[in-house]
């Protein structure tokens, strides 16, 4: 009895001396994030890895670049020219000691998961499966997917219905890679882009979440913070389900991918880090914005996480 009385004194004593003067415990800043990069697999090479790893960047997002053809909706080279290209991004990747953190799938017109014709959609998911047995030499943690391309006019209940079941089918074989598959939010201030054309799936907060409670819990989300007026609002709505993002600054009414320290846009950099925060965000600060030299990226991050520090626990040290 007189041990065990002993050692809550004890425990008392350890919890009395963490307190602050104020009577509260100090509370505890997050660690930053890695920083990450976008980049298409084509624009890859040992010197521009081992530069970005040299200013610290410590992952990349990989694009399909060149292997695509757009405008027919098919690949750009033969089989054997994808590999080579896949097998020397992984190569110098690897190399330089950069993780390949995620691969972003090919969107367009006619590279649309969502397509309303049955045998388009069902073209353009072999397309993405034939993708993904290229990009599994590339180990990527992260499949990140476009909902839509722009749809017709009054077909945006079927556009989710076919993107859903697309979604499902593509998850299995992400799954096989040893991946997420992530949904990514896309920019639509308004319905309407034009006469003839409505704004892509995931446009708003409320669209996305809709959706994303249609898809399997293994199905994740990814965050672009230009696609969307206060991104912060959509990250704490899709919570711990959000895996991966897109960094850039913009209004949410344009395409801008500004890099954030710019001051060009108008996120608000402290409640995005605090969102991140909060929604117990552990991958890379993964940019997807304009720069002239990589080093900006680390650079820029830095400087919005001191910020946010200072903002949030200016009594951290």
């Amino acid at each position: 009895m007189i041990l065990i009385k002993i050692a809550r004194i004890s425990c008392l004593a350890a919890g009395m001396a963490a307190l602050s003067v104020g009577g509260f415990a100090k509370p505890k800043a997050p660690k930053p994030l890695r920083v990450g990069y976008s980049i298409a697999i084509t624009s890859i090479t040992p010197e521009k890895m081992k530069y970005a790893k040299s200013v610290g960047v410590d992952c990349i997002e990989i694009g399909p670049g060149a292997l695509i053809d757009k405008k027919t909706g098919g690949l750009a080279k033969s089989d054997e020219a994808c590999m080579q290209l896949v097998a020397k991004a992984k190569k110098a990747a690897d190399d330089a000691g950069i993780e390949i953190w995620s691969v972003h799938m090919p969107f367009g017109e006619k590279i649309d998961i969502s397509l309303g014709d049955e045998a388009e959609r069902q073209r353009v998911v072999a397309l993405h499966k034939k993708l993904l047995g290229f990009y599994r030499v590339l180990k990527p943690k992260i499949v990140l997917f476009h909902p839509s391309w722009f749809l017709g006019l009054n077909e945006r209940e079927l556009r989710k219905s076919q993107m859903i079941r697309s979604a499902l089918e593509l998850n299995q074989v992400v799954k096989r890679m040893k991946a997420k598959m992530v949904i990514e939010n896309m920019l639509g201030p308004t319905l309407l882009r034009d006469a003839t054309h409505e704004r892509p799936l995931c446009r708003t907060v409320e669209e996305t979440v809709e959706i994303m409670n249609k898809l399997p819990s293994d199905i994740y989300s990814a965050v672009d913070m230009n696609h969307i007026k206060n991104p912060e609002k959509l990250i704490a709505a899709m919570g711990e389900r959000l895996k991966t993002v897109h960094v850039s600054d913009g209004n949410g009414e344009a395409e801008c991918h500004y890099l954030p320290c710019s001051g060009k846009g108008k996120n608000d950099w402290n409640a995005i880090l605090s969102a991140l925060q909060e929604a117990h965000y552990t991958g890379p600060f993964l940019y997807e914005s304009a720069y002239k030299d990589v080093k900006e990226l680390p650079d820029c991050y830095r400087t919005l996480y001191h910020n946010f520090i200072a903002a949030k626990y200016p009594e951290a040290k």
